[in-house]
């Protein structure tokens, strides 16, 4: 009968840890396309043998638990290449948006049609318009093109910043809709923590890592952390300069708020902001554009604006008008350099007020028009000409670009890569579940099959051997 028992103990443990094993194999299926889930593999183990007089011998399989086949190095390098990428990504269709507002040019026939010609052609017809006045400086139609072509540049400026600043304003939104994903997130992260560390911390806890690790995945996308794994398995998430986000079951509560037109991001009254530009994410791609990106493309438009309206209000007031007066002020301009893209406009309404005449030549005389063609050439701004720094603009905005995109695009090929050597572990094939599932059918079935005749040797032994089929 010992032999009997031991047998019976061996198919019965068999039978268990078959059921066990389909048991999971059917979770798996269930659950190959259930974004973050991880396979679970069943785990067994040999039972501890019996001593017997003829040595020792097997008692059959202990099924120990189904563990999750995750990599925890894989994972956080995703999530870190996730961060970078994102980064890049929002950033770029940001720049994208900023490069299109200096790259659209009116197609009308008259560069004087539209003020939607653009800063380039702007610059190029209020030149233009001095070179055309300077053969004939008491023309009034010649005078009103002047202004025409003034009004048409100095508007060109206005839409150009103004587009900026609305961009920038509207980022402002981006961040606060991105600051409170992130803050769901953390809570569901910091409560996930409270579970995890209160189950068996030798156990796999299954489910809820694979929900961290997906809530992990999902806020690397949105903002840069850190991540420091504690006891019983818990974890604490920080930014990468060190300001805890996630301690145990407790999630830091981030805001926005805005400092001299610029979306910040606060941890309660601590500025997080450059740390979450430099972890990457989404709200540090856009973080840096509109800090960084967008401020810096105003600055150049507002030099552009301020040195250039400056030598043509200089250069004016050095000369006579129509009425043989001094020549006054052509455009109105802001107070300092910031902003001056954004309040630049034309002073004068009268053609008779342009001062093409050198002083004391004669309001017939065109030498102060020559003069001001002439600053075309000149190097005003920067110390070169207007049209060469608009051009080292956007052609340095274009170089920006490209060099994002191509950074992005390297970023995105590291993740696929990455991801697709965690599927190759982490992931649900349905061919090998099927082949697993034929298996354990199949040792179910054989474990069964000894249990059945086990059972009925037993039965026969008890009644006296009183043989019973066996199917």
């Amino acid at each position: 009968m010992a032999t009997l028992s031991t047998a019976w103990n061996i198919s019965s443990s068999a039978i268990s840890a078959d059921q066990a094993a389909l048991v999971t194999v059917a979770n798996n299926t269930a659950n190959a396309t259930t974004p973050g889930y991880t396979i679970e593999s069943a785990i067994w183990q040999q039972a501890s043998p019996i001593l017997t007089g003829q040595g020792l011998i097997g008692d059959g399989v202990v099924d120990t638990a189904a563990i999750s086949q995750r990599n925890l190095v894989l994972n956080k390098s995703i999530d870190m290449q996730t961060q970078t990428q994102a980064a890049s990504a929002s950033r770029l269709g940001q720049l994208q948006d900023l490069q299109a507002t200096f790259a659209s040019a009116a197609s009308t026939s008259s560069i004087y049609a539209s003020s939607t010609i653009g800063i380039s052609n702007g610059l190029t017809a209020f030149f233009g318009s001095f070179q055309q006045l300077e053969a004939s400086p008491s023309d009034p139609s010649l005078r009103q093109a002047v202004l025409s072509s003034a009004n048409i540049l100095s508007s060109a400026f206005n839409t150009a910043s103004s587009s900026l600043l609305q961009q920038q304003q509207s980022i402002s939104g981006e961040v606060s809709s991105v600051v409170t994903q992130a803050n769901g997130l953390l809570q569901s992260l910091a409560g996930l923590n409270s579970q995890i560390q209160s189950q068996d911390p030798t156990k796999d806890a299954g489910a809820l890592e694979d929900q961290r690790q997906q809530d992990l995945t999902n806020l690397s996308q949105l903002i840069g952390v850190q991540q420091i794994t504690t006891d019983k398995n818990g974890m604490t998430i920080t930014t990468p300069g060190g300001d805890p986000l996630v301690e145990g079951g407790v999630a830091t509560i981030l805001s926005t708020g805005n400092i001299n037109g610029e979306v910040q991001i606060f941890d309660g009254s601590n500025n997080l902001t450059s740390t979450v530009i430099a972890g990457g994410g989404e709200a540090g791609g856009l973080l840096q554009v509109a800090g960084q990106d967008i401020p810096a493309a105003l600055l150049s438009l507002d030099t552009l604006a301020f040195n250039l309206g400056t030598q043509v209000n200089t250069i004016n007031q050095q000369g006579t008008d129509l009425n043989g007066n001094p020549g006054g002020v052509i455009f109105k301009l802001h107070s300092a350099i910031a902003g001056s893209a954004n309040n630049i406009s034309v002073a004068i309404s009268n053609p008779s007020l342009l001062a093409a005449a050198a002083s004391g030549s004669g309001i017939t005389d065109g030498t102060n028009a020559v003069a001001m063609a002439a600053l075309a050439t000149s190097a005003i701004v920067s110390g070169i000409t207007p049209s060469n720094y608009y051009a080292a603009f956007v052609s340095s905005l274009g170089s920006t670009v490209a060099q994002v995109s191509s950074t992005n695009n390297a970023q995105q090929a590291s993740i696929t890569q990455l991801t697709n050597q965690q599927a190759a572990i982490s992931g649900v094939s349905l061919d090998t579940e099927a082949t697993a599932l034929e298996n354990m059918e199949q040792a179910y079935q054989a474990a069964s099959k000894v249990f059945t005749i086990i059972d009925q040797l037993v039965s026969a032994s008890i009644n006296l051997g009183v043989e019973t089929a066996v199917s």
